[in-house]
């Protein structure tokens, strides 16, 4: 922290030393805040954006957002614990977490837990459907999730502090601010949840013993013009948390897990009329400790630290066509009890191009080459379109090869990694709709995967756990997104929901893939009148295959109502009230692991 409060103090000097630029500054064509792949090259790509609104009813974490806000089916260990998505019926490793631009699932599992993420600390998250990996690399096969810190260069000063409490001793304490100038602008944020996560087994005498949890997830950006020309910008996100791992209906537990993560970039920008560069230094920490007896100092541990340096150069020839490089290189080291001490340097060399020949036609293509340690070179392409047919109509499609390389787990663990392993190798293609009115848009999505080599583990003759190269899987389906709102006099209401249908096989045995269910969807209502809001959640999870066996479809509701207080013209307060699994509800996303019967939340926000 003490690097951190140093940042900000180097900033705000800096930021009086160039008071002078106002008018310069103000007068900047372009200045690039977030991730621009994300917006200008991505004409056939469907992208959902969920803005702060959304994320502000939804605060607890990552896997409930998403949810009820997309098309991601999640299988969770207990509530809250770990929680891995499947992304158009494939795996957690094939789903990549982007933040702020850069990749971040684990060098040690391959994946992000999304019970890990608060989504309170963000000004967005998008949700990319789709294979991306020539733009953000290992991972991105069916899909991506982007974690967004925009920085709001005007004269402004808000911050927002929440306090909740709910069920089973849970409390969340949230505190965000964000102030600054057309120089500078500085956002903190810190979210604290802690929970007994004592639930009872509906039907049952038992309950959610060693269940409880708590984390600390805290952000920290700056922005600081340092010429009319130059920004300089500093992004910052410490995660540390401590779960009991909860047991099954059939084997109690007395685990224990303790992990952190701490990621930090440093980037400049440049732009200069038809060219924009960014210069960015990161460093990514991950960290865990298990205790398989919580009461007992004794515990396995694994880490990695990462350094990566990413240069990418834009230019925009005219108002048709854009072309971007991106260099990056990253040196990852490992340590731990069940491996060595693995490094893996990774080279990659990336081109984007986007042409706009009229007002109804977008389409770009992109290339990407990597230089990995141990000699794998992965190549990877993409293309895609949009086309305006007409006024509220248009079609998006696009097509790619993608990629995964085995983790440090897959390669080095003792005993069972596989030195042999050769990386995923993924073929995809979609076909999109989109129809947009005023008041309502509609999306109609179908797919095609093809993956080989897909890297699974699973007992070798002698009994041992080892990841080993399978023979293809393939995963298509089609998806539906609706949203609606219409306001009539000062009430407003509002409708979204999603919808899919998911066939994943193995292309050697036809059988659907565990964990992946053929139909998911889910229904979210609003209903406000003045300072009065009620909302309704819905979600369907249709059957799902395990291992000699099969899960229930389930469904449930959430019913939530909010008033908001004008104290003054610059202080107000927020009151919502939720209730949880309305129907009390049993089901199971993990075999014998129920989720929570009935439960409530209160949370009181404070805006000044």
């Amino acid at each position: 922290m003490r690097q951190i409060f140093t940042f900000l103090i180097l900033g705000l000097v800096v930021c009086s030393a160039v008071q002078a630029q106002v008018n310069a500054v103000q007068n900047l064509d372009a200045v690039i805040l977030s991730d621009s792949k994300l917006k200008n090259y991505a004409a056939g790509i469907k992208i959902e954006k969920l803005t702060d609104s959304i994320l502000s009813k939804n605060v607890t974490s990552l896997t409930n957002l998403l949810t009820f806000n997309s098309n991601i089916y999640f299988k969770e260990n207990g509530f809250g614990m770990v929680s891995s998505p499947s992304f158009r019926g494939t795996t957690a490793s094939q789903t990549a977490v982007v933040w702020n631009g850069i990749n971040i699932n684990s060098q040690l599992n391959g994946q992000t837990d999304f019970n890990t993420v608060n989504t309170s600390n963000y000004s967005s998250i998008d949700i990319r459907s789709g294979g991306g990996s020539v733009q953000y690399g290992s991972g991105s096969i069916g899909g991506s999730i982007h974690l967004n810190n925009d920085l709001n260069f005007k004269s402004h000063s808000e911050t927002a502090i929440k306090t909740g409490y709910g069920s089973f001793n849970s409390k969340n304490l949230g505190f965000n601010t964000s102030l600054g100038t057309e120089l500078w602008t500085a956002n903190l944020g810190a979210a604290y949840v802690a929970s007994k996560n004592d639930y009872k087994y509906l039907g049952t005498d038992g309950f959610n013993e060693n269940g409880a949890f708590n984390n600390l997830n805290m952000n920290l950006n700056l922005g600081i013009f340092v010429s009319s020309k130059d920004i300089l910008k500093l992004y910052h996100q410490s995660y540390i948390g401590e779960r009991q791992f909860s047991g099954t209906l059939v084997g109690p537990s007395r685990s224990k897990y303790e992990d952190e993560n701490f990621r930090t970039m440093l980037e400049w920008a440049r732009v200069e009329g038809k060219f924009n560069s960014k210069f960015k230094v990161v460093h990514l920490h991950e960290l865990f400790k298990y205790f398989e007896n919580k009461d007992k100092a004794i515990y396995s541990l694994g880490k990695v630290n990462t350094l990566l340096v990413n240069h990418n150069f834009n230019v925009r020839f005219n108002e048709t066509i854009q072309f971007k490089t991106i260099l990056e290189y990253s040196n990852s080291k490992g340590e731990g009890d069940s491996f060595k001490e693995p490094v893996r340097n990774v080279f990659s060399t990336t081109a984007l191009l986007n042409h706009k020949p009229n007002n109804s036609i977008s389409y770009g293509v992109n290339l990407r080459q990597d230089f990995t340690t141990g000699g794998e070179r992965p190549f990877v392409f993409s293309v895609d379109a949009g086309f305006d047919l007409f006024e509220h109509y248009q079609i998006q499609i696009n097509g790619s090869k993608n990629y995964r390389i085995p983790t440090f787990n897959d390669l080095y663990w003792q005993p069972g990694g596989n030195l042999d392993l050769v990386p995923e190798s993924s073929y995809q293609i979609d076909l999109g709709q989109n129809f947009n009115y005023p008041n309502f848009n509609v999306k109609l999505n179908g797919y095609y995967i093809n993956t080989e080599d897909m890297i699974q583990w699973q007992p070798n003759s002698t009994g041992l756990w080892s990841p080993i190269n399978i023979g293809e899987v393939a995963s298509y389906g089609a998806e539906v997104e609706v949203k609606s709102h219409y306001n009539v006099n000062e009430h407003q209401f509002n409708i979204s929901g999603h919808y899919s249908y998911t066939v994943s096989e193995d292309l050697e045995t036809n059988k659907q893939l565990i964990y992946v269910p053929f139909h998911k969807g889910n229904l979210n209502i609003s209903y406000g009148f003045k300072q009065f809001t009620m909302r309704y959640q819905h979600m369907f999870n249709g059957d799902v295959s395990i291992l000699g066996n099969t899960l229930s479809d389930y469904d449930f509701g959430n019913l939530s109502v909010s008033y908001l207080f004008n104290l003054t013209r610059e202080i107000n307060i927020t009151l919502d009230f939720k209730l949880n699994n309305l129907y009390n509800t049993y089901y199971e996303n993990v075999a014998l692991r129920p989720m929570p019967n009935r439960n409530f939340q209160i949370q009181t926000t404070i805006k000044f």
